[in-house]
C-alpha cells in the first residue's frame, strides 16, 4: 500500500518506510495513498487483525503478519481478546483485557513485530521509538518493546497528572532497553518536545548515522493507527447491524479508527466523541473551530488531559478529500494562532458523520456510580465519560457501541469515590476497598511493592539533549 502525507510535500512511500519514519518529513502524518476498498471481518478477532494487517502493511510477508497477529492475542486475559458486553442500553467493547490494562495494547502488542519486520526488511540495524504519553501508551508501549532485540524506546510523561498506577506501571517496567522518563508540564509539552525532536534534522541525522531508524509509537505511527480499526471490524461482525460508537477522545486516533472501519464497510453511523474538561475536540466537533487557546485542566480522567489532538490532522485530510493545501493551512493556523476554523463542505461532511459531548470531573464520578447502579457494570473514568455522552445525545434507534478503554481498577480512587465516596489517599488501599465494595479482584496491586527502575525528570526544552547528545 502507498502512503501519502496529510500535508502533501513528501514523496510517496510504502509501509516498510512509513511505519520507520512516524511522522512525515513534511511534519505531516501518513495515510493511505488510494480509496480503501470494503475489509470483510474473519471469524475470530484474531482473523480480523490479521485481514486488517494485510490490507495496511502488504509490503511485510503475510507469514509475519500472521505471527504478529497471534502474538499479540497471546498477550490478552481472555481468548477473545476483546470482548463484548451488551448491557441493554448500550453495549460495551473491552479492550483493556491486555498486559496494561489500556486500549493501547490492541496495537502496541503488534507494533513491535511490524517494525522488526520492517527494519530487517529495509537493513537497518536497530530501532530507536520516541513516545509521548498522557498515561496509557507509555506503559502499554514499554510493555510491549521491553527486551525486544534491536528496540530502544523513550516514554516521556507528564509530571503531574497521571493516576499512581498509570505511573508505577512505567516506572516499574523491566527491560533495559525501554526508560520512562518524567516531564515537567502537561501532555501537550511531552507531545511537543517529541515531534520537535522528529523536526530537529540534525538530531536525526545523530541518531541515523549508524543506520538506527528513530520513530514513534504515538498514534501518528501507522503501525498504532490501523491495527485498532480490527476491533470495530470485529463488532460491526458481531453485532451484525448498523450501530452507532462512542469513543472516549484525547488523542483522536481511537475515534479516527472508527471511522476508518466505516471506511472498510463497517455500518457505522454516528460517531460520538466524548471529552474531560479539556473539551478542545467535543467544542470543534460541534462548532468547527478548533481552538487550543484555553486553560489546561488537570482531570481524573488523564488520559484525555489533552489540547493538541494530534489525529484531527488526518481527519482533516479525510474531510476534504485529501486536499493537503488545506490541511496545511489549518495546521500553520493552528502552530501560530492556536486556532483554525472549518467552512463549507468539510464542515458539513464533519457535522453529518460526528456528534460530541464532554463531562466535568465531577459528573465523570456520578456517571460511573449511574452505571453500577442501573447495570451492575463497573467504568473507569474515561468510559464513563462516554457513557454521559451517549445519554446526553439524541437517540437514533440503533444500537450503540461504546469503546471501554481502560480497566477501572487503574483508576481505583476515582472510582471508589464515585461509589462510596471518600477514599483513601494511596491508590493501592484505594483499590483493596474497591475491591471489598464490588466483590471483583484487584488486577494491579503488585505494583505497590515492584521496585521503581526509572526516576528521571526533565524539563520539555531538554529532551533533545538527552535524546541525542550534540557531539
Amino acid at each position: 500500500m502507498d502512503y501519502v502525507s496529510t500535508r502533501g510535500l513528501a514523496p510517496v512511500t510504502d509501509s516498510l518506510h512509513a511505519l520507520l519514519t512516524g511522522l512525515a518529513p513534511d511534519g505531516g502524518l501518513y495515510v493511505p495513498a488510494a480509496p480503501l476498498a470494503p475489509l470483510p471481518a474473519g471469524a475470530t478477532y484474531r482473523d480480523t487483525l490479521l485481514a486488517v494487517l494485510r490490507r495496511f502493511f502488504d509490503d511485510l510477508p503475510a507469514e509475519t503478519l500472521a505471527a504478529a497477529a497471534d502474538a499479540s492475542v497471546a498477550r490478552f486475559d481472555t481468548p477473545e481478546a476483546v470482548p463484548l458486553r451488551d448491557r441493554g442500553e448500550a453495549i460495551f467493547l473491552e479492550l483493556f483485557h491486555g498486559p496494561t490494562f489500556a486500549f493501547k495494547d490492541c496495537a502496541l502488542t503488534v507494533l513491535p513485530h511490524l517494525l522488526v519486520a520492517a527494519a530487517k526488511a529495509l537493513g537497518r540495524p536497530g530501532i530507536r521509538v520516541l513516545t509521548a504519553t498522557s498515561g496509557d501508551t507509555g506503559s502499554a508501549a514499554m510493555a510491549g518493546f521491553a527486551n525486544v532485540p534491536g528496540t530502544r524506546l523513550d516514554a516521556f510523561y507528564p509530571a503531574a497528572g497521571i493516576s499512581e498506577i498509570q505511573r508505577r506501571q512505567m516506572v516499574c517496567c523491566p527491560g533495559d532497553n525501554v526508560r520512562a522518563i518524567a516531564l515537567r508540564g502537561n501532555f501537550d509539552a511531552a507531545q511537543s518536545a517529541v515531534k520537535a525532536a522528529f523536526a530537529d534534522h540534525a538530531l536525526r541525522a545523530r541518531i541515523e548515522a549508524d543506520g538506527t531508524c528513530l520513530t514513534s509509537a504515538n498514534s501518528i505511527n501507522i503501525g498504532r493507527l490501523f491495527p485498532q480499526v480490527a476491533y470495530y471490524l470485529h463488532a460491526a461482525a458481531k453485532i451484525a447491524a448498523p450501530f452507532d460508537v462512542v469513543v472516549p477522545t484525547g488523542n483522536f486516533g481511537n475515534i479516527l479508527a472508527a471511522w476508518y472501519a466505516r471506511l472498510l464497510g463497517a455500518p457505522i453511523g454516528r460517531l460520538a466523541v466524548a471529552s474531560n474538561r479539556n473539551r478542545v475536540v467535543c467544542d470543534f466537533i460541534r462548532t468547527g473551530a478548533y481552538d487550543a487557546r484555553r486553560d489546561f485542566h488537570v482531570t481524573n480522567a488523564p488520559s484525555m488531559d489533552i489540547l493538541v489532538s494530534s489525529n484531527v490532522e488526518r481527519l482533516l485530510w479525510l474531510l476534504t478529500g485529501g486536499n493537503a493545501v488545506k490541511v496545511r493551512t489549518w495546521q500553520a493556523q493552528l502552530k501560530a494562532e492556536g486556532a483554525f476554523r472549518l467552512d463549507g463542505y468539510p464542515l458539513h461532511d464533519l457535522h453529518a458523520a460526528f456528534a460530541a459531548s464532554w463531562a466535568t470531573p465531577e459528573e465523570t464520578e456520578h456517571a460511573i456510580a449511574d452505571a453500577w447502579e442501573r447495570f451492575g457494570y463497573l467504568l473507569d473514568p474515561h468510559t464513563a465519560i462516554a457513557w454521559k455522552t451517549l445519554r446526553d445525545l439524541p437517540p437514533t434507534g440503533r444500537p450503540t457501541l461504546i469503546a471501554a478503554t481502560a480497566s477501572p481498577w487503574k483508576f481505583p480512587r476515582t472510582v471508589l469515590r464515585a461509589l462510596a465516596g471518600a477514599t483513601p489517599d494511596d491508590d493501592f488501599d484505594a483499590a483493596e476497598a474497591l475491591a471489598a465494595h464490588t466483590r471483583l479482584a484487584p488486577a494491579l496491586t503488585h505494583l505497590r511493592d515492584a521496585p521503581i527502575r526509572h526516576t528521571l525528570t526533565l524539563d520539555p526544552a531538554d529532551v533533545p539533549a538527552f535524546i541525542a547528545p550534540a557531539p
